[in-house]
C-alpha cells in the first residue's frame, strides 16, 4: 500500500508541541473537528496519542489517539491529512495503534465512525472490525445529527 510514498516514515508519541500541526490538519480533514482543547486533554489524562510523520523532515502525516483500559482499547482519534488519504497511511497508522494495544495485551479495540465515511468503514472492515451496534444521533451534522456505527475488533 506504501509503495507510492518512498519517504520512511516515523511513528511517536505526540507532544504539546505537535497541536500545532495537528491544528492544521484536523479542520481540513472533518466538518466537525476536535477542538485544540480535546487533544490537550487527550494528552493530559495519558491517552495513547500517537503521530506519524516523514522521518527526514518531520512533516505530519497523521495522528491517532486511542483510550486504553483493562482489556480493550478505543481508537477515538484516526486522521490522515487530506492530501496524503488514499496511499495507505491510515492502514499503516490504525495497524501500528493495534499493535500498541496488543501490546498492552489488549483483548478488544472499538471505535466509532460515521456511516457516510465510506472509506473508513471501507478501511476498518478490510482490517477486521465488525459492527457491534449504533450510536443513534451520536455526530453532529449538517441537518441535524448522524448516527455512528459502533466496530469492535478481538485482538
Amino acid at each position: 500500500m506504501l509503495a507510492e510514498i518512498d519517504t520512511p516514515l516515523q511513528l511517536r508519541p505526540m507532544r504539546a508541541n505537535d497541536l500545532g500541526a495537528v491544528m492544521e490538519v484536523e479542520p481540513r480533514a472533518y466538518d466537525y473537528y476536535w477542538s485544540e482543547g480535546i487533544f490537550r486533554d487527550c494528552l493530559r489524562v495519558g491517552y495513547s496519542c500517537w503521530v506519524l510523520t516523514t522521518r527526514s523532515t518531520g512533516e505530519l502525516i497523521g495522528y491517532g489517539v486511542m483510550s486504553l483500559a483493562v482489556g480493550e482499547c478505543h481508537v477515538l482519534n484516526l486522521t490522515v491529512r487530506p492530501e496524503s488519504q488514499g496511499q495507505g497511511f491510515g492502514r499503516y497508522l490504525l495497524g501500528a495503534l493495534l499493535d500498541i494495544a496488543r501490546e498492552r495485551q489488549t483483548e478488544t479495540a472499538f471505535l466509532e465512525v460515521r456511516p457516510s465515511n465510506v472509506s473508513a468503514v471501507s478501511l476498518y472492515r478490510s482490517m477486521g472490525f465488525n459492527e457491534v451496534g449504533i450510536r443513534k444521533r451520536y455526530y453532529p451534522a449538517e441537518k441535524g445529527r448522524e448516527d455512528a456505527l459502533v466496530m469492535a475488533m478481538q485482538l
